[in-house]
């Protein structure tokens, strides 16, 4: 079955965001998106990478001592195939991991919320399960990974889909009123 889209402001969205059920279970997936098996870590723009080399001190001192000793050694991010992304900790670890117990957690994100800087994540991160893709502009769809199954299991019990689960980071990219506007279309 071909997917399906609507336009909002001149950008696509696959209705799959609307309907496909989905809220992280991190107790389950144990933080899966953060430790995905990759040379390369998540995607992120020139803009974000200012910001963090101005609130890499504090961010820094959420990681556990390899992850900043591998920052201070080689930076955060790297250039491949004219794509900007974060490092990747042997093939598998976010360079901004940390762990609580066996969950892999965002020290950027423990720092926002501690207070401590403004900046939540790369834009990236906050929207995952959500990915946006050029394509004569922005096309937001929905990306499967196995590893995001329990979030399944669980926004069905929970009955919240993959739009309402990123509806602060969707607000973050494109701002309240097209958030807002794209619910009410869907309603309609």
């Amino acid at each position: 079955m071909d997917p399906e889209f609507i336009e909002i402001d001149d950008i696509l969205i696959n209705t799959e965001v609307f309907d496909i059920k989905f809220n992280c279970d991190l107790n389950k997936c144990k933080g899966a998106c953060c430790t995905m098996e990759s040379e390369f870590g998540a995607p992120i723009t020139k803009e974000e990478i200012e910001e963090l080399d101005k609130i890499l001190p504090v961010v820094k001192e959420y990681l556990p001592k390899e992850h900043a000793d591998e920052i201070n050694k080689n930076g955060f991010w790297i250039n491949k195939f004219d794509q900007l992304m974060t490092r990747s900790m042997n093939n598998r670890a976010c360079v901004f991991v940390t762990y609580e117990g066996d969950i892999a957690k965002c020290g950027i994100e423990k720092a926002y919320r501690d207070g401590k800087i403004s900046f939540v994540k790369p834009i990236s991160c906050h929207l995952f399960p959500i990915r946006i893709s050029k394509f004569g502009g922005d096309v937001v769809r929905f990306e499967k990974y196995h590893e995001c199954n329990p979030a399944l299991e669980k926004g069905k019990k929970t009955n919240i889909n993959v739009i309402d689960f990123c509806r602060d980071s969707l607000e973050r990219e494109y701002g309240i009123e097209w958030f807002s506007k794209t619910k009410d279309s869907v309603i309609k």
